[in-house]
């Protein structure tokens, strides 16, 4: 069994010296890969990277990646701007003298807008590139977990599926017994229905009535869509064992299985099969619901 949903979720901590993170992906269904990422500014090389590992790794969804990147501790720089402290002391001073005021305190003046500048010491280009590295590992746990996620999740709809195919093989063969009655039915019906008519179809001309009988016959001949509906099965169950994505084979594969139910209820003559055909289109229907989660 190798089916694998579309719906499955994936995480994976990691750290590197005084960095942190916490990668998380979450992958619903869609009818083609549609990546979103959120992650912090400053790693267009890792957003990048992401990009090519889904790629590879998936072929349909709608993929949603957060990363959570913390820095423990950070050493800073401490920028003062001498000129602007010395203009500004040098005017606090002539003021405290002229109004006879005591000298502001320095924390105040060093808290005036641009005297003094704290930034993060930038890293180096070495120590960076082992962090993205570190990063990209990390993200691959999380790749993997996704893809356990998506695996089980397709068990799972694994076996709904076969359940489902079980389900329509039963009701055909329900239906093929019905439908090869459905002659002598047909014949039946004709003759009692002329007999009420006429009174006695003994003055008809036998040959004209078969000719009749055989045309209402054929019409409501069955088993073109029985065969095509039985080739839908074999082909149902292989491509769910297939390896790889098969969820784009199934839909097309689901049109022909509606196509020929609704042309089977069309062409019914009896009520049983009739109701077997509406059977069938709804086991079609829950076929549907559970491919459009598949790859």
């Amino acid at each position: 069994m190798t089916l694998s949903s579309m719906t499955g979720f994936g995480r994976a901590e990691g750290h590197f010296e005084n960095y942190s993170w916490v990668w998380e992906i979450r992958s619903v269904n869609g009818k083609a890969l549609d990546i979103r990422m959120r992650i912090p500014p400053g790693l267009d090389a890792i957003d990048q990277y992401v990009k090519s590992v889904l790629k590879k790794s998936i072929s349909r969804g709608n993929i949603n990646v957060s990363l959570q990147l913390q820095k423990d501790t950070t050493e800073s720089a401490v920028n003062i701007n001498q000129s602007a402290l010395d203009k500004l002391v040098e005017v606090a001073k002539k003021a405290a003298k002229k109004h006879d005021l005591p000298m502001p305190a320095i924390d105040r003046i060093l808290s005036i807008r641009d005297v003094v500048q704290i930034t993060d010491m930038e890293e180096e280009e070495q120590t960076l590139e082992a962090r993205n590295k570190a990063l990209e590992q990390s993200f691959e746990e999380a790749v993997a977990a996704l893809t356990q996620s998506r695996d089980v999740e397709g068990a799972a709809t694994f076996k709904m599926l076969s359940n489902i195919i079980d389900d329509i093989e039963r009701l055909l063969e329900n239906g093929e017994e019905i439908a090869a009655a459905q002659p002598e039915l047909i014949k039946k019906k004709f003759e009692d229905k002329v007999k009420e008519l006429i009174g006695s179809n003994s003055g008809l001309d036998e040959e004209r009535l078969s000719q009749e009988i055989v045309i209402l016959a054929t019409k409501a001949d069955v088993k073109e869509e029985t065969e095509r509906l039985r080739a839908h099965i074999a082909a149902a169950r292989l491509l769910i064992s297939e390896k790889g994505p098969v969820g784009r084979k199934m839909d097309f594969l689901i049109q022909e299985f509606n196509r020929e139910t609704n042309t089977l209820c069309s062409k019914s003559s009896d009520i049983t099969l009739t109701n077997i055909g509406l059977s069938l289109k709804s086991a079609v229907d829950q076929l549907r619901e559970q491919v459009q989660n598949v790859e």
